[in-house]
């Protein structure tokens, strides 16, 4: 199986999705959970934008925050970082364990910065996000290849863990270069709308099917949904999008774990 709900014994190569809501009305009523992905790729842990709710769900999940290596941040938007404060926290054990390191845009760390001043000596330090970065955590790589179009400083990323390439891309509204800066055996796409709404800077159904026609994964997985696709259910808008480009999409559920390692195995 690829897609368990049990994390009791989990598999070497996972991603966890603590919250599938995307859109505003869908986070602050809570109709999905917003807690973010959680990666285990061999001794390497990272949590990625841990939204309202992480901590509870990730603790739901009998996750172990102490274990993690780093925390990532795509942007500032409170979907995305309302629970970076605790999560740091929890990683730290409290502060008495200094470790782990913040990844995030500069300008999630300007004027009114997402993470508390006192915070930033519980972690071994803040690595600044940049359009074409490349980082390292553990024994993972990933990089930052290109700027989205959002209203705020938003980067996707490309992981490596040495035997599997996968990413995520996070919120933005699509442009030319989108598609092109991504590869990867799976495809982690944020789909709020279920059209497009200029001018908001979102990702559609339609978008996501330009971008896997394109890119040709092993595997999709659609994530961060708003009321349009909930209404719509998004295993139908997933079934979908499968039969249009041959590849298999799934979508996301709260508590999902997705198995990397048995990728072709298929869902």
């Amino acid at each position: 199986m690829i897609v368990t709900e049990d994390m009791s014994n989990p598999p070497a190569d996972t991603i966890t999705f603590l919250g599938t809501a995307g859109a505003r009305f869908m986070v602050t009523r809570q109709l999905a959970a917003s807690g973010g992905l959680w990666l285990k790729l061999g001794d390497t842990q990272i949590l990625i934008d841990p939204g309202p709710g992480s901590l509870v769900q990730s603790a739901k999940r009998r996750l172990n925050a102490e274990r993690l290596s780093a925390i990532i941040l795509s942007h500032r938007h409170l979907d995305h970082s309302a629970d970076v404060n605790i999560m740091v926290e929890a990683m730290t054990g409290g502060g008495f364990k200094r470790h782990g390191r913040l990844f995030a845009p500069s300008d999630a760390l300007g004027a009114e910065p997402v993470i508390f001043s006192y915070l930033k000596d519980y972690i071994e330090g803040v690595s600044v996000l940049e359009a074409g970065g490349t980082y390292r955590i553990g024994s993972i790589t990933f990089t930052t290849p290109v700027r989205h179009l959002h209203p705020v400083e938003t980067y996707g990323m490309a992981f490596n863990t040495g035997e599997r390439t996968f990413s995520y891309i996070a919120d933005s509204r699509f442009f030319d270069g989108l598609w092109q800066s991504y590869t990867g055996e799976l495809l982690i796409i944020n789909t709020v709308l279920m059209e497009p709404k200029p001018p908001v800077d979102h990702l559609s159904v339609p978008d996501a099917e330009r971008i896997i026609s394109k890119i040709k994964p092993k595997v999709a997985i659609l994530n961060h949904f708003g009321m349009g696709i909930w209404q719509a259910k998004p295993e139908a808008v997933a079934r979908r999008l499968s039969e249009k480009t041959g590849v298999n999409v799934i979508a996301a559920r709260d508590g999902m774990t997705f198995n990397l390692s048995e990728m072709e195995e298929g869902s």
